[in-house]
């Protein structure tokens, strides 16, 4: 990948393209220095929702491995040069468990948990862009389909996980996953 967007944050990058990246071994210190930055999600390296040997672990440590093993982990945007946001994208069974009802028999899922815009870039349709690229990465990695487990707006937590609307205006289609969390899929 990387890819490209017209569609970069109104008032947020002055015009600027955005660049999409998957996070690999090679881009790796752009992923670390987004996540290290002051507000960055440095406690928790978005492993939360990983399926990790052990509960046990040094986030950053466990991120780090997963990428030296060439597993997808997701992809991170750049404006000028500088690495302005992530999102969490990756075959669904690099995840632990994501909803209730999950069928781990079905094969070719890719899931997006989480995104990461800095307070700064918010509200300027980043997320939106890395949704963009994210779907585009998961159909061009093999993905047949592609979940997500957003929330409403006005939810009081997982709001990492996006919003609902912002899946719905892209063709996701929706069922529920907890008392807050929906599960929508896109299928190709």
């Amino acid at each position: 990948m990387p890819g490209r967007s017209s569609g970069s944050p109104p008032g947020k990058a002055d015009g600027a393209e955005i660049r999409f990246s998957e996070v690999t071994r090679s881009t790796r210190a752009d992923f670390e220095n987004l996540f290290e930055q002051p507000g960055g999600p440095k406690y928790c390296w978005c492993t939360a929702w990983r399926n990790l040997p052990s509960r046990e672990h040094v986030p950053k440590r466990a991120i780090t491995s997963l990428i030296e093993a060439d597993t997808p982990v997701g992809i991170i945007a750049h404006v000028e040069g500088k690495t302005v946001g992530w999102c969490s994208v990756a075959p669904r069974e690099t995840y632990r468990r994501l909803s209730r009802q999950q069928d781990d028999s079905e094969t070719g899922v890719w899931s997006i948990v989480c995104f990461y815009v800095p307070r700064t870039l918010r509200g300027g349709g980043l997320a939106s862009a890395l949704l963009d690229a994210a779907i585009n990465h998961a159909f061009a990695k093999g993905a047949s389909t592609i979940e997500a487990y957003p929330v409403d707006q006005a939810s009081p937590s997982y709001r990492f996980m996006g919003f609902r609307d912002m899946f719905a205006a892209r063709g996701f289609h929706t069922g529920m996953a907890g008392s807050r969390r929906h599960v929508m899929r896109l299928e190709r």
